[in-house]
């Protein structure tokens, strides 16, 4: 009854801490949304047009927004209001503004594909007039009413996809985040371990009829359920708010325990051995976002080099990244992650045996 009183007051201290609800509730689902949109959300890109927009406005996946002044175009290009900017008068060539970043380029390659046709439909329709005498707009109908048919082109794809068919950049941002910050907010959370023995809340405990074995397993226990209450909140959020696929839903479910596991026995290690909250912040910080760009959140795991992999695959977040990989994008189920979950739940253990042997060290001396 004590570990869970232990632990519940543990849990109620983060969650009274706004600061510490920002990083729990808001940055994650902040930073799943930015990489869902910067690798392929599904949003439809916006072009910002002044004159006659022509075939580009019945453009699938392309949305055009009229502008009245090239100066507004401009200023809206430059803010990111719009992709690209699209400036079109019978007098001039087209002009195009673009962006510099990735859906930039994509439009630009549309707007050039869909102008070149629109042109190529206009010097046939003129040839047809000249040659027939039927004045433009029925040399133009005629144009269109001709079936041309297509060069059949037989296309073979050999290898496997890295990401499949349908797979967003939400789903790529959700795995990371909840690994990131599963383990992140572990680690900062055991300041509050080092504040209740520097207060002399611990000892105090231990002039009390209970053990010390009973105070390190509550300690133990508020520091998962930290974790696992951040895994549920990226899980849940994600998958409400962007729809994002997290797979067999038993796998996952023991993969972000396996997880949380993994992270309070950090966090429990961490608060044992640091002596002030200020280190145990900053090493929290350096652990966690070094652990998690060694172990393949930042970057995906594949596009990682061989020594590279091997690195990643002695920290805890890359047999979790690679595990979420299973499950997400190549159809994997529980069985497909039993390796994975053994080594993590190894992981667990040798954290929690050093930390549960680190903290009554520190608690009984």
């Amino acid at each position: 009854m004590k570990i869970w009183a232990i632990g519940w007051i543990n849990l109620r201290r983060a969650l009274r801490d706004r600061t510490g609800l920002f990083f729990l509730v808001a940055l994650p689902l902040m930073l799943v949304f930015i990489i869902g949109i910067a690798f392929g959300g599904t949003s439809t890109p916006v072009l910002g047009v002044l004159g006659q927009a022509g075939a580009l406005s019945t453009e699938p996946g392309l949305r055009v927004r009229d502008f009245t002044n090239e100066a507004d175009l401009r200023a809206a290009v430059e803010h990111g209001e719009v992709s690209a900017g699209l400036i079109r008068s019978a007098q001039e060539t087209p002009r195009l503004l673009v962006r510099h970043d990735r859906t930039g380029q994509q439009v630009q390659t549309l707007v050039t594909t869909v102008l070149t046709r629109e042109a190529n439909r206009l010097a046939v329709g003129d040839f047809v007039s000249s040659h027939t005498g039927l004045d433009r707009g029925s040399a133009l109908s005629l144009v269109d009413s001709t079936r041309v048919e297509p060069i059949e082109v037989s296309t073979t794809t050999t290898g496997a996809a890295l990401f499949p068919e349908g797979y967003s950049g939400f789903d790529l941002g959700a795995a990371s985040q909840l690994i990131v910050f599963t383990f992140l907010n572990a680690l900062t959370a055991a300041a509050a371990l080092v504040e209740t023995r520097t207060l002399g809340v611990t000892r105090r405990m231990l002039a009390t009829p209970t053990p010390p074995r009973t105070i390190i397993a509550g300690e133990a226990l508020g520091r998962v359920a930290i974790a696992l209450l951040q895994g549920l909140i990226v899980v849940a959020g994600s998958a409400l708010l962007f729809g994002v696929r997290w797979g067999d839903p038993l796998a996952a479910a023991e993969l972000v325990c396996a997880f949380a596991l993994v992270s309070g026995g950090a966090g429990l290690l961490l608060g044992a051995m640091c002596r002030t909250q200020q280190q145990s912040a900053g090493a929290g910080i350096l652990l966690g976002l070094g652990l998690a760009a060694f172990g393949g959140c930042m970057v995906p795991i594949e596009f990682f080099s061989p020594a590279l992999r091997t690195v990643a695959f002695a920290t805890p977040h890359g047999w979790a990244n690679d595990a979420f990989a299973v499950l997400t994008r190549r159809g994997g189920d529980l069985l497909s992650v039993l390796p994975h979950l053994g080594v993590l739940l190894g992981f667990a253990v040798v954290l929690f045996t050093l930390g549960a042997w680190r903290l009554r060290r520190a608690v009984t001396t």
